[in-house]
Order: C-alpha cells, then structure tokens, then sequence
C-alpha cells in the first residue's frame, strides 16, 4: 500500500531528524511495540528533560520515542496538531471547488469556539449561495428572507441582548435587496455583526451583474462588461457604512492568500468582540471569488482577485471607534 509506504518513509525522516537533534539512541523500533529481541514494550511512559518520551519494555531495558509518536495497537501515529473545530458540523460544503465561501465559514466557527460563545450565538443566513449556512455552523440559525437578515438580527438581539447575533450575507443579498436594511441597521447602532461576502457578482443564481460588479467586468447580464455610464460605479458598502455613527467597527479584508486569511480571522474576532463590548454596528467585508461564474480556475481566480478587486476595494481597517478592540 502505497500510503503505508509513504507514511513509514516520513516516519524514519522524522525519527533520523530527532536522533540528530538529541544524540544517537543505540536501538529504535520503527512499530514501536517490541524491542529487537522482540520483547514486547510495556505502555508505561515519562517524559524526560531532552524532550524525548521514554518507555520500557518488561524487562526493564529504555526504549525511546519521539514525544510526537502515540503507540496505538502495536503502531505509531502523529499526534493530532491541528482539526476541525466543532463550531462546524460534518456536513458537506455544496459550494463550488476553490470558493472562498468555505474559508470564512471556518474563520467565523474558529472565531466563536475562541472567544467560547456558541451556546448564545445565533447565526442569521441569507438567500444566495450561502443559504444553507444553517447546516454547516453548529450553532443556533434563523433563515432570513433575501436581503431582510439585519431587519431578523435586530429582533433577536433586542428581544436578548444577551445574545451574540451576526449575519452572513453576500453581495446580491447585502449590497442590492437589503441595501435598506443593512443602511438602517447600521444608523441604528445595532450591536449586531455582519459578516460580508463580496465576490462581485450574483453566485446562487447564475453570474449576474451585482452593485459591487467591477467596471469592465463581463457577466451574464453585462456580457461586454459592465459600463459605467449605463450602471454607475461599483458600491463600497464598508466606506458608505463608515459614514454613518452607529457603525463602531468596519473592517474590508481578503481570502486570497493564507497571510490575508490570518488578517481576516482577526478582523472578524474584533467584529465580535466589539459586539460582545456592546459598542455598536459592526461589519466585515470579505473579498473573495467565484471561480465558476468569473469562467476562471480557482488558482485563476485569486490571482483575478489580486489584481483587480483589491485596488478597488482597498483591505484595512476603515473604521473602529473603541480602543479597546485590538
């Protein structure tokens, strides 16, 4: 079996790379259950100051693992270093291949297993691409009509302001039929957040033309490009809800490289924690693509996204009112 092959070869590479570091070791079992006189090795372990993990067989002779070897039915396995948080269940992403729509979901579940939130977390979903949300977030979820997510977050907060409540919407739901909603929402200051998904273009319902649709860019609706004296010019939502004093903290970051993945992780942890701080509207906007309605491989369309979107959508904090959130 080839995996096992593999698997056995990485072993030795990591184990020749531990004798370098720590010093020869006169006998290494590479299944980790018997010694070379095939004495079986008891399951009594210590750790030792060198950082290695010491086991002895029955009759008493030292073996030596690496601390990161687990024995587990006469063999070894690594340890685990990094899994799925439990803020997602086991259900089945349905979005396309390389869209960055599975990223953020896990963004926002790490960030709410961090911050240990979930049993009042209530996530509002949209109608687009990411209308079934309510099966991917173990959490508490509400399915809103399209665009009307901010009008059910407000309700669920001030009926328990004790709540966490955001919203996940996309362009078409955020930026075009909910434009009112999220405008007045943020007028309001309600202490909600709203996680948004721009991609610059309708994704659910076939590669249309949306507000946030760039000059020039082709779709099914605007198949020569979008023109700017026909349509007017692609909305900013993060600057336009700046403007407004109930909006506390407004973030536009990208998911298009694993550095701007880790910045968008942070921005939407302060977005929480300014909700939790109870200092008003706050939002994250989301730059990410769609590989299957931009007509573009999913290596493509990031490179697209680089190239064309960030200078138009400029990544930073744009407004933050608290100290406080870091």
């Amino acid at each position: 079996d080839r995996f096992i092959v593999e698997t056995k070869r990485m072993i030795r590479n990591v184990q020749h790379q531990y004798l370098s570091n720590f010093g020869k070791w006169n006998y290494y079992a590479l299944d980790g259950s018997r010694d070379k006189n095939s004495n079986p090795v008891t399951t009594k372990e210590c750790t030792s100051a060198n950082g290695i993990d010491v086991t002895t067989d029955v009759s008493g002779n030292i073996k030596q693992y690496c601390r990161i070897y687990h024995e587990i039915k006469g063999g070894l396995i690594m340890q685990t270093v990094f899994k799925k948080t439990p803020i997602l269940t086991d259900a089945v992403l349905h979005y396309c291949p390389g869209c960055g729509h599975g990223i953020v979901h896990r963004l926002v579940a790490e960030v709410v297993d961090e911050l240990g939130i979930q049993d009042r977390t209530i996530a509002i979903v949209p109608v687009g691409c990411a209308v079934f949300g309510y099966k991917y977030f173990n959490l508490d979820s509400i399915e809103a009509a399209h665009g009307r997510a901010p009008a059910a977050a407000t309700g669920v907060k001030r009926t328990n302001p004790n709540n966490v409540v955001f919203t996940y919407q996309g362009d078409g739901d955020l930026a075009s039929i909910g434009t009112a909603e999220i405008v007045h929402a943020a007028h309001r200051g309600e202490k909600i957040t709203t996680i948004f998904i721009n991609n610059a273009i309708y994704g659910m319902t076939g590669g249309q033309m949306a507000p946030t649709t760039l000059v020039g860019q082709k779709t099914t609706t605007s198949p020569y490009g979008r023109d700017k004296d026909h349509c007017g010019s692609p909305i900013r939502i993060a600057e336009m809800l700046a403007t407004i004093e109930g909006s506390a903290y407004i973030e536009r970051v990208a998911v298009n490289s694993p550095a701007n993945i880790v910045r968008a992780k942070k921005a939407i942890k302060n977005a929480f924690e300014c909700q939790l701080a109870g200092k008003g509207f706050s939002l994250v906007e989301v730059l990410s693509n769609c590989p299957t309605n931009w007509g573009m491989s999913p290596v493509e369309s990031m490179e697209w996204l680089e190239k064309n979107m960030i200078p138009y959508y400029p990544l930073g904090v744009i407004k933050d009112t608290s100290a406080e959130v870091k």
